[in-house]
């Protein structure tokens, strides 16, 4: 059965031509919609291959790609205000690890999916990259979450 009018009443980003793109941090940005699969485990991915942040000593611009998995539970995060969410991290300045780690929690926090995880791939600065993760994940998916942090890290690049 097709999503009807009043399935999306909390999606107000979607389809409006004049929404303005945040200047700061912006959690409030991210909004829901039913999942209408609940009885099914199934993954979402989300790819956000041009995140930009600011590096919070220098105020140098940091480029990477974000790559988010969740299990919905029963809310699922409409893309339009996720794509607009981490825009707001373009003049954001925090770590790579910490951005990492706010975008899980405020996903984990607007969601509560069953499980979720964030990964930053981030070019390199000073000859280092850095490639953060962090998972979590409610009480029946435990096991998921020890097994995915374990098998992140990284044998060889």
């Amino acid at each position: 059965m097709p999503r009807l009018p009043e399935d999306l009443k909390g999606c107000s980003l979607l389809g409006n031509q004049g929404v303005k793109y945040p200047s700061t941090y912006a959690p409030e940005m991210l909004e829901t919609f039913e999942n209408k699969h609940p009885e099914n485990d199934y993954i979402v991915t989300f790819e956000c291959p041009e995140f930009t942040s600011l590096c919070p000593k220098t105020g140098q611009p940091d480029f990477g790609k974000i790559i988010i998995n969740y299990i919905p539970d029963r809310l699922m995060v409409e893309s339009k205000s996720l794509k607009l969410y981490l825009f707001s991290f373009r003049n954001h300045g925090d770590f790579h690890e910490d951005c990492v780690n706010i975008i899980m929690k405020d996903l984990a926090a607007l969601m509560k999916p069953r499980y979720i995880e964030v990964r930053g791939i981030f070019m390199p600065r000073g000859g280092i990259s850095i490639i953060p993760f962090a998972n979590s994940g409610d009480e029946a998916h435990q096991a998921l979450v020890k097994e995915r942090l374990a098998a992140s890290f990284p044998l060889n690049l």
